[in-house]
């Protein structure tokens, strides 16, 4: 089952490197590079939030069902950074999404209905994610009076603090790639 955690650590190296590659063939323009690191920065809050919780809290929020591949600090850095990379790609995707969705042009001034399509996107997202972890020997979160069990997958717990994450992290997002585009956009 180390299999898992080796498939999302290099899902999450080739993520940076497509994107990379991408921007670098100048075949996504700097708006979309720049989401892309908005997003690896937001899931950098709650990937080292996370695990230092984990690591010091009396209530770690979530434990490794099988024990990462590698000795600590190495697993650790490995999950915090390949998450975000991970992140900043289903970032991109809720992006994506949007302009698949919504009326054009997208990203340029607040609308509920391009919010609306981005939070449902986190939550579908999120839950897929936790399944998947779950189910695969990753990680699953512990249930607290703050972190309600949702429902149970194969025995491991499903619960609300994942998804109260990606509530509020495509708000975030939302609001900050709309300034950006306003403000990168020319006039």
């Amino acid at each position: 089952m180390e299999f898992f955690y080796w498939f999302v650590w290099i899902v999450g190296i080739l993520i940076f490197i497509v994107v990379s590659t991408l921007y670098g063939t100048k075949k996504i323009d700097k708006f979309i590079w720049y989401l892309f690191w908005l997003g690896v920065i937001l899931g950098l809050s709650w990937e080292i939030a996370l695990t230092i919780a984990n690591l010091f809290s009396p209530f770690p929020p979530a434990r490794f069902i099988i024990p990462p591949p590698l000795p600590f600090p190495y697993s650790s850095v490995m999950i915090i950074i390949t998450h975000s990379f991970w992140d900043g790609g289903l970032f991109l995707l809720g992006v994506w999404f949007i302009q698949l969705i919504c009326k054009k042009p997208v990203l340029e001034k607040n609308k509920i209905s391009e919010l609306l399509v981005f939070i449902v996107y986190g939550q579908i997202s999120t839950l897929i994610v936790e399944l998947l972890s779950t189910s695969s020997g990753g990680w699953e979160y512990y249930v607290y009076v703050w972190n309600p069990l949702l429902f149970s997958f194969f025995g491991h717990n499903i619960t609300l603090l994942p998804q109260l994450i990606w509530v509020l992290a495509p708000i975030t997002f939302y609001s900050i790639a709309v300034k950006l585009k306003q403000r990168i956009s020319p006039k």
